[in-house]
């Protein structure tokens, strides 16, 4: 069986495709062990996206395995698109897993994340399952940068949220913000503790760019196919973090569960309650009080 048998292909808007898999009650792809795929991606669900114009696309992180990457490929010759490039959201295992299947084109990401892979090459490999070949990007950028694929404009941008190397894209001619890892429902996961209070700083930054609907890597598969999340996402993921950091004091903030934590966000709506992000919200606690995060 291939590991992608379980991918569902969405278009919440004309040209921009979901490529969403997991969140499927008690199946594993992988291994019963804990292992980064199943536990830290498929488990909570997990997307990549492709923008299409014409005969031409870009592909925002390549998903979780080649059999992924081949897929997404497979669909995008159906629609008749000859020409891939594509952007990585960060170095994280689930966003880079499938760069082989797309060794033949251009892949773009900002510099420190092409000087991430390079450093962390061995540890990917070594993963379980590994990343073997690491494939890294052909082009690099800094800050922000501009892709015109076919008639839409692409707007790049470096944000330090989640991870230092996240990029973001913006497609002004929707309002639609492709987030990555930057922003993630229910919770965002806290991989670099000691940049958390910048990462709050950065969410205010990324609260000023202008768009009407986010879609995130990570989030409620209905939501995302509908067309996604609205700016409160943002809102809500900066107000989680600065909750956790000023009640980061209390003994029992661990015995606490995620879904009376977020309750303010439950009610408005801005968030969507999933429960195994439990396990999310227990990290990030364990983050923050300083034992090391698994990458």
């Amino acid at each position: 069986m291939s590991l992608a048998e379980t991918m569902r292909i969405h278009e919440p808007y004309p040209g921009l495709f979901a490529y969403y898999d997991g969140r499927i009650l008690g199946k594993r792809l992988h291994s019963e062990r804990p292992n980064w795929l199943d536990d830290g991606a498929y488990s909570l669900g997990v997307a990549s996206y492709a923008i299409v114009s014409g005969k031409e696309a870009l592909v925002y992180d390549t998903h979780i395995s080649f059999e992924h990457a081949r897929a997404i490929r497979s669909h995008l010759s159906s629609l008749g698109v000859t020409s891939i490039r594509v952007v990585l959201s960060h170095w994280h295992t689930d966003h880079v897993a499938g760069n082989a299947g797309f060794i033949d084109c251009p892949i773009i990401s900002n510099k420190l994340t092409r000087n991430t892979l390079i450093e962390k090459r061995k540890v990917l490999a070594e993963k379980d399952p590994p990343i073997n070949p690491v494939v890294m990007p052909t082009e690099t950028f800094e800050g922000e940068t501009v892709l015109q694929v076919g008639d839409i404009t692409v707007k790049l941008m470096q944000f330090n949220i989640h991870s230092a190397d996240g990029t973001v894209l913006l497609l002004p001619h929707l309002g639609v913000l492709l987030a990555g890892d930057t922003l993630e429902d229910t919770v965002t996961y806290i991989s670099e503790p000691d940049n958390t209070a910048f990462h709050i700083a950065e969410l205010d930054r990324l609260a000023g760019l202008e768009f009407s609907r986010i879609l995130p890597n990570h989030g409620d598969e209905q939501i995302i196919a509908s067309g996604g999340y609205p700016p409160s996402l943002v809102t809500a993921t900066r107000d989680y973090l600065a909750r956790l950091l000023s009640r980061l004091g209390e003994p029992d903030l661990e015995n606490q569960s995620l879904k009376d934590f977020v309750a303010p966000e439950l009610a408005a709506g801005t968030l969507t309650y999933f429960a195994p992000y439990e396990a999310v919200h227990r990290q990030n606690i364990a983050a923050l009080r300083g034992a090391k995060p698994d990458e």
